[in-house]
């Protein structure tokens, strides 16, 4: 009898040790996960555009007369300033023409005044009606011609002394001068457009423009903003903008817009749009490329999560909240663009929510998980 009660108290220790290790394996611990309430700060939201600088103002230098280059005076390449003298064209030819039309301004002043001696005599003599009148008109007439003379030749002088500055060649900007094209020694050929000798060039470089393309979509949805008072007109020379260079992380140069085309490319449906950003340094380079951004919207408090946080159910866009008791809970979202590292949520969440962050892949919904603290937070360069 008592073999046999040993026995069951036995048996029956087993069955309750097989009932405890069957009721850990059926309740196992939630799992662990990390969440945070979404972040909320005030945002501008940008639009973003690649394009180039170009020069303010980019001027060919080239000669207004003919001649020998006799002299250069520039290092190729240097910056330069408004009124520097860049080349000199033998100027002896257009001197010694300078002085024949001074000369012959003497000669026409001298016949000048013999006309008027002339004319007063014979004014004189007509008013006694001792000349006929068709002297008096001779010398009226060689008076006016004499005259006439004075105004051409100093006409002359003034054309003169014109060729004489254009051998004189000054740089008609402020910038960065490139190569000479012509060497000391050449003829060069003056004159009036493209058929005149090209020198060099010169581009501004203080301020500098940076032109780029916006399609008409973007373009179109700006104008309506503008239009119900939401923000500032692309056409506002106020608008602010900014832009990094290839190499470049964040934004550190800034800018406004200052110019809208009148029109959209049939072509390509764009329209070019301009901004201008201040260069004192002369780093930016005409030429080279850029990454441009401008506001797509005013100032605003803005919800944002990490977009790893965001699922795609179908067509839907969710995220996983979680109730004070650790339940899982699905919420359904309106994402908006990427801000930074973060994306923006235009609807569906609220601030006070605590949403999954990390561990997404062991959370299900309406189940329970172990939350653990985490924190979202903005990129420095994002804003």
């Amino acid at each position: 009898m008592l073999r046999f009660g040993l026995a069951a108290v036995v048996a029956v220790a087993l069955v309750l040790a097989s009932s405890e290790r069957a009721c850990a394996q059926a309740a196992p611990m939630p799992p662990a996960v990390t969440v945070s309430a979404p972040l909320q700060t005030e945002i501008v939201e940008w639009e973003e555009f690649s394009g180039q600088f170009a020069a303010v103002d980019f001027i060919e230098v080239r000669a207004r007369v003919s001649g020998y280059l006799t002299e250069i005076h520039f290092q190729d390449g240097q910056i330069v300033n408004k009124g520097d003298l860049l080349f000199v064209i033998d100027p002896r030819p257009y001197e010694a023409t300078l002085a024949a039309a001074q000369a012959q301004l003497s000669q026409a002043s001298a016949q000048v005044d013999l006309a008027q001696r002339q004319l007063d005599r014979s004014a004189e003599l007509r008013k006694k009606d001792f000349e006929a009148a068709s002297s008096y008109d001779e010398r009226l007439s060689q008076f006016k011609v004499a005259t006439a003379q004075v105004e051409s030749a100093k006409a002359a002088i003034r054309l003169a002394q014109l060729n004489v500055e254009f051998t004189h060649i000054a740089a008609p900007v402020a910038g960065r001068i490139s190569r000479h094209l012509v060497s000391i020694g050449n003829l060069v050929n003056g004159g009036e457009g493209s058929t005149s000798t090209l020198l060099t060039t010169i581009v501004s470089l203080d301020p500098i423009y940076f032109n780029f393309d916006m399609n008409e979509a973007d373009y179109l949805a700006y104008q309506r903003t503008a239009a119900k008072g939401i923000m500032k007109s692309t056409r506002d020379q106020t608008v602010p903008v900014a832009l990094h260079l290839i190499d470049e992380h964040g934004w550190p140069h800034t800018g406004t817009l200052n110019f809208v085309d009148n029109q959209i490319d049939r072509s390509s449906g764009t329209i070019r749009v301009r901004a201008e950003f201040p260069n004192a340094d002369f780093f930016l380079t005409p030429g080279a490329f850029g990454r441009i951004r401008i506001p797509g919207s005013e100032p605003y408090q803005a919800i944002l999560v990490p977009d790893a946080a965001v699922i795609t159910d179908q067509s839907r866009k969710v995220v996983f909240t979680i109730k004070d008791d650790g339940t899982v809970v699905p919420k359904v979202i309106r994402p908006g663009p990427i801000y930074g590292n973060l994306r923006i949520v235009r609807s569906g969440l609220d601030p006070a929510d605590r949403i999954i962050i990390d561990g997404l892949v062991r959370a299900r919904p309406g189940a329970k998980v172990s939350p653990q603290p985490g924190k979202i937070a903005l990129e420095p360069d994002s804003n």
